[in-house]
C-alpha cells in the first residue's frame, strides 16, 4: 500500500491519496486546493475509486466538489455527519473562511463497514466525539484517524455535534485495538498507536 500525503489550506489539513499495486485506490479529505490534489493524482496515475471523508468540517472537504468532477469517485461519509456537506459554505462562513456547499454523499458509512478497491481492504470505526459523525479508516497496518487523534493530541469537542465523553470512548477503542498502526492524522505529523499509548495525554488520563 502506498500513501501519498500533502498538507492543505489554511489550516493545515492532511489529505491522503492510498493506492495499491494496480494503481486503484482511494482518497481521504480533500481538504483544499484542488488543483493540487489532481496534480498529484495524475501524477501517480491512480484511479480514485471513493473520496473518503473522516468527518463532515469544512476543513476536511473543502476541494470535494472539484476533485469529485475529475476522479468521478465515489462520496463516502459516515451517516451521521452526511448534513454537513451541502451546508459547507454555512459553516465556513462563521469561521470567516472560503468554502463551497459540497455534493452529497454516495455511500453512507456505518462501524464496521468494508471499503474494497483491487488489493485494498479498509474498515470503518465510527469514532465520535470531535463530530457525530467521525470515523477512522483502518487499512492493513494504516490507521487514518482525521481529527480524533493527533500526534501528542485529540480533536477538539467543543464545536457543534461535539462531545467529550463520545471521544474519550472513541480513543478507548482505539487504545484498544490489538497490535501497533502508523496513525496517519488530519492535522500535525504521522505517528503511531504505540508511542500514542506511551505519550499522549489523552490515553494516559
Amino acid at each position: 500500500m502506498e500513501i501519498g500525503m500533502m498538507t492543505l489550506g489554511a489550516l493545515g489539513t492532511n489529505c491522503y491519496l492510498v493506492y495499491g499495486e494496480k494503481k486503484t485506490g482511494i482518497l481521504i479529505d480533500p481538504a483544499d486546493s484542488g488543483d493540487t490534489i489532481i496534480q498529484c493524482i495524475k501524477a501517480e496515475g491512480v484511479d480514485v475509486k471513493y473520496i473518503v471523508l473522516t468527518h463532515g468540517h469544512f476543513d476536511h472537504i473543502g476541494a470535494l466538489r472539484q476533485v469529485q468532477a475529475f476522479t468521478g469517485a465515489q462520496i463516502a461519509i459516515h451517516e451521521k455527519d452526511a448534513y454537513r456537506l451541502p451546508r459547507a459554505d454555512r459553516e465556513a462562513a462563521l469561521f470567516g473562511m472560503p468554502c463551497e456547499a459540497q455534493p452529497r454523499a454516495d455511500v453512507l458509512l456505518h462501524d464496521g463497514d468494508e471499503i474494497k478497491v483491487d488489493d485494498l481492504l479498509f474498515r470503518v470505526l465510527f469514532t465520535p466525539g470531535h463530530t457525530e459523525g467521525s470515523i477512522c479508516l483502518l487499512g492493513g497496518k494504516a490507521l487514518f484517524t482525521g481529527d480524533t487523534l493527533f500526534c501528542g493530541n485529540v480533536g477538539r469537542t467543543d464545536l457543534p455535534g461535539g462531545s467529550l465523553p463520545w471521544l474519550e470512548t472513541s480513543l478507548a477503542r482505539l487504545a484498544a485495538l490489538e497490535g501497533n498502526y502508523a496513525v496517519y492524522p488530519g492535522h500535525g505529523d504521522v505517528t503511531n498507536l504505540d508511542a500514542e499509548r506511551r505519550q499522549n495525554p489523552a490515553f494516559m488520563a
